[in-house]
């Protein structure tokens, strides 16, 4: 079948696949008539009005659901023509190579892609207003030739060169592929629209496979058949090492409460500091197209590719693709205001950043470790000195094994050093002793003040024995160390943020319908809200979780006042001595506290989730049952 053809048949598909969603209404409306016709006219009459309601409202009102296409579009910073008048001329340029019209806006974003997005009209049936987001990694990363590729490849999906109605088919494709999953499982309208997206689906692969390898001849006939061969493999390895660099450098500084001062500079400086992790994520074999994905396998493109175009030599040097924006790195700054808002964090420079990061872990850690001595011991213990009299007295051994009862007395001596190192380093760090010394490659090294090699766990191991606590104080007292900085009580300083891990809202604990957070370190309770509230119960729970939770469970969110955070409640992990996951019916999970006490958490019909909430609570309990 001709390309022609075929862009007729898929578009024709897609407007029966329109038609079939309202004709389904109609039917229903002349069956509900039709039985009311039969019926006396003041029967009719009586009942007419609830049956048309509860028949066709009902699946009128889940079609219109359906139907109504809404993408919330990414955080980004609009660039004008007049901000970058040579990336508007070559997306001009890549536009009349592809045959389309320019898109009416350009838009940098901070994810690792380039995209084009229509704002369509009539579900698809016509086109609207189209805007490219590009972003700003490619910027950063990428020479001229590939960006090119990456622009005209987008521009291209809809070319009209494989036919006047491959536009429309392109649309069709992607409004389906957003129409069918946020049908809900229940709704009326969905064995219909399901079973007829299938067969779409089966029908439009051909020409879905044919458009993709368009797309990729009119970039490469745009920029070159190696750059856009290049990028195949380049993208996906620029995302993995977005999300690298996420999990890594970010996001355990921005758990804490501090923000770096420029985040996409960072991001920069890992990409030249690991240059083999990204050769090595290029290497990786791409896992097959998902169903319904009309992309066609990696190698089939890149042979098509190969196949198109006879490129000469490759040039000495490529230009940089941030060339084509004069102010590069203020347009990072300002991306990074919209995409990453601080929310009360504490913006720094980098090298303060990674610092700030390093010590609320160890102040997380050293928390939970004092909280069990204490239990222990069966009276508080807050900071390095009074571990020292335990130490000095001989008890501290004791309480060790208590607490690690199960572990080789070996095992035991060296948790019991570790503990006191971090308490040392601590103090040191809090009274501007030592520093960490941050590597863009390798790991940190707590360090003097100076750079001098610090050896505090030497002091530690001499601090373990009861018989040299004395001579571990004097090495301390001539570093330098004041034991008291590490104990945040006393040193005036509020507790360290922990990480907030995912969240529920609509639970019942104890039976009592409740919001709730998993964190690093702990369960945060807050009361629920009414049920026809739950919108605005998930807005509060992410606004607590975006403001940040102290490791005392503090709240440090100012939330409106619809539900405040009044009456709420943390439970450490420490405090818990074991839980357990059951479902029958609905999914409940059991915590059993060292108290006596217990937490019963129960869902109910509208519980629902902050994203990644069930995994969260769902790993909390499997944390607790492998470690009590």
């Amino acid at each position: 079948m001709r390309d022609g053809k075929r862009a007729a048949l898929s578009a024709a598909m897609f407007a029966g696949f329109l038609l079939a969603a309202w004709l389904q209404v109609v039917v229903v409306l002349l069956a509900v008539l039709l039985v009311l016709s039969a019926l006396p006219g003041a029967a009719a009459l009586r009942i007419a009005f609830p049956l048309v309601i509860a028949a066709a409202g009902l699946l009128w009102f889940a079609t219109v659901r359906a139907l109504r296409l809404r993408r919330p579009a990414p955080a980004g910073v609009p660039v004008t023509r007049s901000d970058a008048p040579d990336l508007w001329a070559m997306t001009d340029a890549a536009a009349e190579a592809a045959g389309v019209r320019p898109p009416a806006e350009i838009v940098v974003v901070a994810g690792a892609t380039a995209s084009l997005v229509e704002h369509v009209l009539l579900t698809g049936l016509r086109g609207g207003r189209r805007v490219l987001f590009l972003g700003l990694p490619l910027l950063q990363a990428w020479d001229e030739k590939r960006l090119r590729a990456a622009v005209a490849h987008e521009l291209a999906h809809g070319t009209p060169r494989l036919g006047r109605f491959a536009p429309m088919a392109y649309r069709g494709r992607l409004a389906i592929a957003r129409i069918v999953p946020r049908i809900p499982r229940r709704s009326p309208a969905g064995p219909l629209l399901r079973a007829y997206a299938r067969w779409y689906r089966a029908v439009d692969a051909p020409f879905a496979r044919e458009q993709e390898l368009a797309a990729d001849r009119v970039a490469a006939e745009f920029a070159g058949g190696r750059a856009m061969a290049e990028i195949l493999r380049d993208e996906p390895a620029l995302d993995g090492m977005q999300q690298l660099f996420h999990a890594e450098y970010l996001s355990p500084g921005w758990q804490a409460g501090y923000v770096p001062d420029d985040i996409f500079g960072g991001f920069l400086r890992v990409l030249a500091a690991r240059p083999e992790d990204m050769a090595l994520l290029r290497a990786l074999e791409p896992a097959p197209p998902a169903e319904g994905d009309p992309h066609p396998p990696l190698a089939d493109r890149v042979a098509a590719l190969v196949a198109l175009t006879a490129e000469g030599p490759e040039p000495a040097e490529r230009g940089a693709a941030g060339d084509l924006v004069p102010d590069l790195p203020g347009l990072g700054r300002a991306l990074q205001a919209v995409a990453f808002p601080p929310a009360g964090r504490t913006v720094v420079p980098w090298d303060e950043f990674f610092g700030a990061a390093r010590v609320a872990e160890m102040e997380r850690e050293a928390d939970a470790s004092l909280r069990a001595i204490s239990r222990a011991a069966g009276s508080p213990v807050a900071g390095p000195a009074q571990v020292l009299d335990l130490a000095a007295d001989g008890r501290l051994r004791k309480i060790a094994e208590t607490v690690f009862d199960d572990r080789p007395a070996e095992e035991v001596a060296g948790r019991v050093t570790d503990l006191i190192a971090l308490l040392f380093a601590l103090a040191a760090l809090h009274g501007g002793v030592a520093r960490w010394r941050h590597s863009w490659t390798g790991t940190a090294e707590l360090v003097a003040i100076d750079g001098a090699h610090l050896d505090l766990v030497g002091v530690a191991e001499i601090a373990a024995d009861p018989a040299t606590v004395a001579e571990a104080r004097e090495r301390l007292t001539a570093i330098g160390i004041d034991l008291g900085a590490a104990d945040p009580a006393a040193a005036g300083r509020a507790p360290a943020r922990v990480p907030v891990i995912g969240g529920v809202v609509n639970v019942l604990v104890d039976g009592v319908r409740t919001d709730l957070l998993v964190v690093e370190t702990g369960l945060f309770l807050l009361p629920g809200l009414p049920r026809s509230r739950t919108g605005e119960a998930k807005r509060r729970l992410s606004k607590v979780a975006t403001d940040g939770v102290l490791a005392d469970g503090t709240v440090l969110a100012e939330t409106p006042a619809a539900g405040e955070t009044s009456g709420s409640r943390f439970v450490p992990f420490a405090d818990m001595a074991g839980a357990s996951a059951t479902r029958n019916g609905r999914r409940s999970w059991e915590m059993s506290l060292r108290d006596g006490g217990a937490i019963s958490v129960r869902t109910g019909l509208d519980s629902d989730e902050l994203p990644g909430g069930w995994t969260a609570l769902d790993d909390a309990v499997a944390f607790l049952t492998s470690t009590r």
